[in-house]
C-alpha cells in the first residue's frame, strides 16, 4: 500500500516537472482566483439568475407563484411610475457622474503633493466615508429644513428667500445630488491620487523645459495619462448613481421619493414594489431591466474609450 502511494507521488512529480512554466503559472492563477469566482457566483451570479427566473412569475408575497411569461415586462410599458422613476434615475446620474468626476479630480490635484497639510486635507475630504449614510441623510435633511436650515438661510442671504430645498419638486433632486457628491467625492479623490502618482515626473519636467505651462501640461500630459483611472471612475460612479446603495439610502432617508415622486429613483421604486406591495415578480423584472441598462452603459463606455486604454498616434 505504501509502495503504491509512493509510486503515484513520483509519477505526479514527474508530470509536474514536464509542465511548461506558462502552464504552471496559468494553473496557479486559476487556483488563486477560484475562491473569489465561487463567491461571486454564489452571492451575485446565482441571485441574478434567480431574479431573471422570478421575473417570469406573478408572486403575491404569500408563497403563491403564477407563471406570466413576459407579463411583468409588458406591465412596465403601461406603468407611468416606472417611466417617471427611470427618467429621474437618468437625470440623477447625468448630474451626479460629471460632478463626481470633476470634484474628485480637482481635489486630487489640490492635495496630490505629500505634506502634512495635504495629508490632513485628504483625511477631511475622505471623512464622510466613515459616517453612516443614515446619519449623512439626516444631517442634510436638517440642513435643508425650510427657513431654519443652513441651505435656506444661505439662499436667503443671496436674495433667494423662500426656497424649499426638499419640498420643491424642481429642486429636491438636485439637493440629493449635492449630498451624494459630498459623500463620495473623497473616495474618488483617493482613486485619482493613485492615478496621478503613477504618472512619471519626467514628463512634466520635459514639458516645462519646452515652455509648457500648467494648463498645457494638464491637457496634454495629466488628462491623457489618466484615461485608465478616468474609465474606472466613470464606470463605478455610474453604477453607484444608477443602482448603488448610497443613492437609495439618501433618497429613502431624505425624501422617500417625494415630493410628488420627483426624487423616486428606479431602485427605490423596485424596493417599494417588492417590500411594500409584495410584487416580487414585477420588482425582479424591473431589476433585470436595470441590469441590462447598466450593461448597455458599460458597453458604451468601453466602445467610446477603448476600455480606458492609451491611444498612440
Amino acid at each position: 500500500m505504501t509502495a503504491a502511494v509512493a509510486k503515484r507521488e513520483v509519477a505526479r512529480r514527474r508530470r509536474a516537472a514536464h509542465l511548461p512554466n506558462e502552464r504552471r503559472e496559468a494553473i496557479a492563477g486559476l487556483l488563486f482566483i477560484l475562491p473569489d469566482t465561487l463567491g461571486l457566483f454564489v452571492f451575485l451570479g446565482l441571485p441574478m439568475i434567480l431574479a431573471i427566473a422570478l421575473s417570469a412569475f406573478d408572486v403575491d408575497g404569500f408563497g403563491g407563484y403564477r407563471f406570466v411569461g413576459l407579463g411583468n415586462y409588458v406591465r412596465m410599458t403601461a406603468d407611468p411610475l416606472f417611466w417617471s422613476s427611470l427618467r429621474v434615475t437618468l437625470v440623477f446620474a447625468a448630474m451626479a457622474v460629471p460632478l463626481l468626476y470633476v470634484t474628485g479630480l480637482s481635489l486630487a490635484l489640490l492635495v496630490q503633493r505629500s505634506s502634512r497639510f495635504n495629508t490632513a486635507m485628504r483625511f477631511l475630504f475622505f471623512a464622510p466615508q466613515v459616517v453612516s449614510l443614515v446619519v449623512v441623510g439626516l444631517v442634510w435633511q436638517l440642513m435643508s429644513v425650510e427657513k431654519l436650515g443652513v441651505l435656506p438661510r444661505f439662499a436667503a442671504s443671496l436674495g433667494f428667500g423662500g426656497v424649499s430645498f426638499l419640498g420643491d419638486p424642481s429642486i429636491a433632486l438636485f439637493t440629493i445630488v449635492l449630498a451624494f457628491v459630498w459623500f463620495l467625492m473623497g473616495f474618488y479623490m483617493l482613486i485619482f491620487i493613485g492615478g496621478l502618482q503613477d504618472i512619471p515626473r519626467e514628463y512634466y519636467e520635459a514639458a516645462r523645459m519646452d515652455g509648457a505651462g500648467r494648463r498645457a501640461s494638464f491637457w496634454h500630459i495629466t488628462l491623457p495619462l489618466l484615461k485608465p483611472t478616468s474609465f474606472f471612475v466613470l464606470i463605478v460612479s455610474t453604477v453607484t448613481a444608477v443602482a448603488g446603495q448610497q443613492a437609495f439610502d439618501l433618497v429613502y432617508v431624505m425624501t422617500k421619493g417625494g415630493p410628488a415622486n420627483s426624487t423616486l429613483l428606479l431602485i427605490s421604486y423596485i424596493y417599494q414594489q417588492a417590500f411594500r406591495y409584495g410584487a416580487f415578480g414585477y420588482a425582479a423584472a424591473m431589476a433585470t431591466l436595470l441590469v441590462v441598462i447598466l450593461m448597455a452603459i458599460t458597453l458604451i463606455f468601453f466602445a467610446a474609450t477603448r476600455g480606458g486604454r492609451f491611444q498612440y498616434d
